[in-house]
């Protein structure tokens, strides 16, 4: 797959929306970034086109605002960091990204959005899912009265042998 990211202009066609559909790949990143944003109700404007394209078009992943923001400089799309904390963050709440905050100070938004958990390799800041999907946890603290979990993310740490 190419580097550069195609050019689309701002009057992408709509088609009609259907809540909580999930439109099917057709392994055309562009095509499949234009109906995720539209089935999410986002408006596929040409940033956020851009910014998807190379957030989904390499299957799943873990990647920070600046990890992106730096993808997007080599591949020469013209955006602000700040835009591009706005689009993932946009992404996250139409349900098409996961944040996982690994301290006060890193967070990774994860294009794998399903139930899962992650190792996060300290010697290298890398964020890996964990591979076993029927993983546990077996008691969970009591829930104060009119609240619910909204899910559950374990981030275990790990680090190289000294």
């Amino acid at each position: 797959m190419s580097d550069e990211v195609p050019h689309v202009s701002d009057d992408a066609g709509q088609v009609a929306r259907n809540p909580g559909h999930q439109p099917a790949l057709t392994g055309c990143p562009w095509h499949d970034v234009n109906e995720m944003l539209q089935a999410a109700g986002l408006r596929p404007t040409r940033q956020r086109m851009a910014l998807g394209w190379l957030l989904f078009g390499k299957g799943a992943r873990h990647l920070t605002a600046e990890m992106l923001y730096e993808e997007a400089t080599l591949a020469k799309v013209p955006v602000s960091l700040a835009t591009v904390y706005n689009t993932l963050n946009q992404l996250t709440d139409a349900g098409l990204l996961r944040q996982v905050s690994v301290d006060g100070t890193k967070t990774y938004f994860d294009t794998n959005v399903t139930a899962h958990h992650h190792f996060y390799l300290e010697n290298n800041h890398e964020l890996v899912d964990i591979p076993d999907p029927h993983l546990v946890l077996s008691k969970v603290p009591d829930i104060p009265e009119g609240y619910e979990i909204a899910r559950i993310d374990m981030v275990v740490r790990l680090r190289k042998k000294r």
